[in-house]
């Protein structure tokens, strides 16, 4: 359990009663989403010649995500667009690597790669559903690159 003090000096206003929807009947209900409890990662190591992150979580699972697999299921805008049908075909990325690790709070890590991109956030569930999903995923994104006429390999 992550445990987090703040301290800033600063006084907070005081509130007015009823200001948040739920105080007039009880707390709010709990979301599907809260209610499951997301695997945690308990160790992530990058393996730098064989170029595979491997992440394990809290529940036992342990996932071995290849840096290309990684690169183009990138959760960037960059690569998924701004919504459905944006999605961009990543190609040339056989040879990608991850260059550097940066954890982001307590939910995420953003990989740099050593081709630029840096700007997707990797949250702990998309880690897991990466993980889950590598089999077919990866099939699709083959099927995908076959249908475009382009390659993995960089130019």
């Amino acid at each position: 359990m992550l445990r987090a003090e703040y301290d800033t000096g600063v006084t907070v206003p005081e509130r007015r009663a009823g200001a948040f929807p739920w105080e007039n009947g009880g707390p709010p209900e709990p979301r599907d989403a809260m209610e499951k409890k997301a695997p945690r990662p308990t160790e992530i190591k990058l393996h730098q010649k064989s170029r595979l992150l491997e992440v394990a979580f809290d529940d036992g699972k342990r996932f071995s995500l290849p840096c290309e697999y990684l690169r183009v299921f990138s959760p960037s805008a960059e690569v998924r667009g701004h919504g459905p049908g944006q999605e961009v075909l990543q190609v040339g990325k056989r040879d990608v690597e991850i260059k550097d690790i940066e954890p982001v709070g307590a939910y995420a890590v953003k990989l740099v790669f050593s081709d630029g991109h840096d700007t997707g956030l990797y949250s702990w569930d998309y880690l897991y559903d990466l993980g889950e999903t590598q089999a077919s995923g990866w099939k699709s994104y083959l099927a995908r690159l076959e249908q475009a006429g382009a390659s993995r390999d960089p130019k």
